[in-house]
């Protein structure tokens, strides 16, 4: 069981003792039609010192997933004291519906509070594999290029991104560009972009504004997605109407692409920083998911300076160029750059299928040596990114089906992939093959 499936196991497990504890309770008033303020005392306490000492003994890390029970827990407690201090019950009743209709609604408020230990258990991160520390940095560029399209206040497009490096190295390393997916951030595939920069990769991911969860500005605001875009992104049905999907594409990669294009020239032109003078900007790389894959493969044709592309499970939506009777017109020329392709079973059954798909149906059957196509068995669209170490229970609502690959070995053999691939194109280190 991976660490995230072992830590989720111990809040499921907490849950139920709780819960167990509340039946007992219940038990308890039901039998002697009583408060009984001491054994509510003893469970009370016990409760809470469980709590403390899991903290203690490092069983549980203290943080966001237990603030919300430990307040419902000495809260609960602390009116239990005032209420055993107030009254003298010696001859007051309690009625089984009372007990029940009690017990029912402190039950509900300890697996409400509990639900951020259960669906986001604490995992720990893969250890990186490379000689190579590996140290963070935030940047925040301003495209006055562009005028943001997603605000009526217009103004200049703002970007974050985040750089992952190697820390107090001497020398240049290639330059790997991410694309995060739909409603995705930045820091999605964290655990691929550390792997890499331990191997002597800069590592630069983009929070597309508007287009990602959320993110932030200079000034610390928080900008969440914009509601417009995440209801075409939930509507989009290339079946059904494949014009209106051609706009939307469209328009997606235009706001993609261009970001992606801005952050390759801003590192390019500004040698004043000390994280871009460790960039060999003569060797560039891209890695997508969803969305963030078909942004890329789309640079990957508009720029000569990309030297190899990874998608995880994307479309080639810049290579459909129109519609015509009803099926999508694809770009016909070979696509120009060393490409990594990355399924998962969410699409391997549907390529065929779904008609944004159909450049990547053809490039399966190519003969170009260049492009590499694998298929993840048991794995979910959202395995292939670090949601299924930080939250199990919702990489599995969110695929739409259960994964039977592990988190940690799915992503362990992304990032070996990923990092031979790169090794080849853009450090020519020997000959790439999927393993």
């Amino acid at each position: 069981m991976s660490s995230a499936g072992s830590k989720g196991m111990f809040a499921m497990i907490l849950l139920i003792l709780l819960l167990f504890f509340e039946a007992a309770l219940a038990a308890c008033r039901i039998k002697t039609s009583s408060v009984c303020h001491g054994a509510t005392a003893v469970l009370r306490a016990a409760s809470v010192l469980i709590l403390v000492a899991l903290a203690a003994l490092s069983v549980a890390t203290w943080g966001f997933r237990y603030y919300a029970i430990t307040a419902v827990l000495v809260v609960s407690a602390v009116v239990n004291a005032a209420g055993s201090l107030r009254k003298k019950e010696a001859g007051a009743k309690l009625l089984p519906a009372r007990i029940i209709r009690r017990a029912a609604g402190m039950s509900a408020l300890i697996i409400i509070a509990l639900l951020p230990a259960v669906v986001f258990p604490e995992y720990r991160p893969l250890p990186t594999t490379g000689g190579h520390r590996v140290e963070t940095a935030t940047r925040h560029f301003s495209d006055e290029e562009r005028t943001e399209a997603y605000t009526k206040q217009g103004g200049a497009r703002e970007l974050a991104v985040e750089f992952w490096y190697p820390e107090n190295a001497e020398g240049s390393f290639p330059l790997v560009i991410f694309s995060h997916g739909s409603f995705g951030t930045r820091t999605s595939n964290e655990t691929l972009f550390r792997e890499l920069a331990s191997h002597g990769y800069v590592v630069c991911s983009i929070d597309h504004t508007y287009q990602c969860l959320y993110t932030t500005d200079r000034s610390g605001k928080v900008l969440l997605i914009n509601g417009e875009f995440m209801n075409d992104v939930r509507r989009e049905n290339a079946r059904e109407d494949k014009s209106r999907s051609l706009e939307l594409y469209k328009e997606w990669m235009e706001v993609r692409t261009g970001d992606i294009a801005f952050v390759i020239e801003t590192v390019k032109a500004d040698a004043s920083d000390a994280i871009h003078r460790l960039i060999d900007t003569e060797k560039i790389g891209v890695i997508g998911h969803s969305l963030g894959g078909a942004a890329v493969l789309g640079i990957g044709r508009m720029r000569s300076d990309i030297g190899a592309v990874v998608a995880l499970e994307a479309p080639y939506l810049c290579d459909i160029l129109d519609v015509q009777n009803d099926a999508f017109v694809l770009e016909s020329a070979a696509y120009p750059v060393p490409v990594l392709n990355i399924y998962s079973d969410s699409s391997w059954p549907n390529l065929g299928k779904w008609p944004q798909y159909a450049k990547n149906v053809q490039l399966l059957s190519g003969s170009d040596k260049d492009i590499h196509n694998l298929h993840i068995s048991g794995a979910g669209h959202l395995s292939l990114t670090d949601l299924s170490l930080a939250s199990p229970i919702l990489t599995r609502v969110l695929n739409g089906h259960s994964s039977s690959l592990n988190a940690e070995d799915c992503l362990r053999r992304i990032n070996e992939e990923c990092l031979a691939f790169f090794d080849r194109y853009l450090k020519e280190a020997g000959a790439f093959s999927i393993k």
